[in-house]
């Protein structure tokens, strides 16, 4: 049943990651050719975002080795946005080769995990990306700036709002399209989500380009999803099944999962887009193709379902 809540958004952009962030921590290897079916089923089902894969060397990220194998594939989606993550210039020639009209770097707002994931300081890496970024703006792509643990760290502990504005802006300063804030170890709490958007628009930041991502480690991903959208966000990044977590922050565990977040949206009669009967038999599908159940609460209701 659908019952509006006063103040919501009419409609939300569901930015799906599940064939990005939900495959690179997989132990076990995922063809190709299921990686492409997983991508147009997702597509089918209605997302018109959906984050293709990662062209990071394959040291780092080895279950994302197959991008320039796995990017052609999906040339026969049209309407369909297909953002891939490159970390430097190498990995911005390899996408734009191939095509890539939408492009994503990934920040820290921490210096350990920036140390961690990137070899460098927070400073540092935006350096990196700043050629990176004005390169993509400039052969006309659009540019998403991840920023990675916005509430907490595993190292470093609560991160202070401030120091999480001010390496916000300075991505977008870079001349990023779009910000996602990651709450990468699934720490927040809606009073922390709506506290650093209030900041980040006391700072400049506009609300309509920001988008949220996060984890369900504490059970707290809908309801900081809900403080955000109260706060007037519409981009919300979620993935198919659940699937995801971050291989540089063990304590990571899953993303919001999209058929969960697909459930509450409509029962607030917001838009989306998205099927969810087909949503979920693609989930239900994936978990088949990995050998273990979806860890979505919504997937394992419906598909129990006679």
């Amino acid at each position: 049943m659908t019952f509006p809540v006063p103040g919501l958004p009419a409609r939300v952009r569901i930015h799906e990651v599940g064939a990005r962030d939900g495959l690179q921590n997989e132990k076990t290897a995922v063809p190709t050719a299921v990686k492409a079916e997983f991508i147009h089923r997702l597509a089918a089902a209605g997302l018109t975002t959906v984050e293709a894969t990662s062209f990071v060397h394959p040291k780092w990220v080895p279950q994302l080795a197959d991008a320039e194998q796995l990017f052609p594939e999906l040339g026969d989606l049209p309407g369909v946005h297909l953002p891939v993550l490159v970390p430097n210039e190498r990995g911005l020639d390899r996408a734009l080769a191939l095509g890539a009209t939408r492009i994503a770097v990934f920040g820290s707002a921490t210096e350990t995990f920036a140390s961690r994931n990137l070899n460098r300081t927070v400073d540092e890496s935006l350096a990196m990306f700043e050629p990176v970024v004005a390169r993509a703006k400039e052969g006309g792509a659009h540019v998403r700036g991840y920023l990675s643990m916005c509430f907490g760290d595993p190292w470093e502990g609560p991160v202070p709002v401030h120091q999480v504005v001010r390496v916000a802006k300075a991505l977008l300063d870079l001349g990023c399209d779009e910000l996602s804030l990651g709450d990468t170890i699934g720490v927040a709490t809606p009073g922390h989500v709506q506290t650093l958007l209030s900041e980040l628009n006391e700072e400049g930041v506009p609300t309509d380009r920001i988008g949220v991502h996060f984890h369900d480690t504490y059970g707290q991903a809908l309801s900081n999803t809900l403080a955000a959208l109260q706060h007037g966000v519409t981009t919300v990044d979620a993935s198919a099944g659940g699937l995801g977590g971050c291989p540089y922050a063990k304590s990571a565990t899953g993303n919001l999962a999209t058929e969960d977040l697909v459930w509450m949206l409509a029962g607030l009669g917001i838009e989306t887009g998205v099927d969810l009967a087909a949503l979920t038999a693609t989930s239900v599908w994936m978990a088949e193709q990995l050998g273990r159940p979806s860890p979505s609460r919504t997937v394992r209701a419906l598909s129990h379902k006679e």
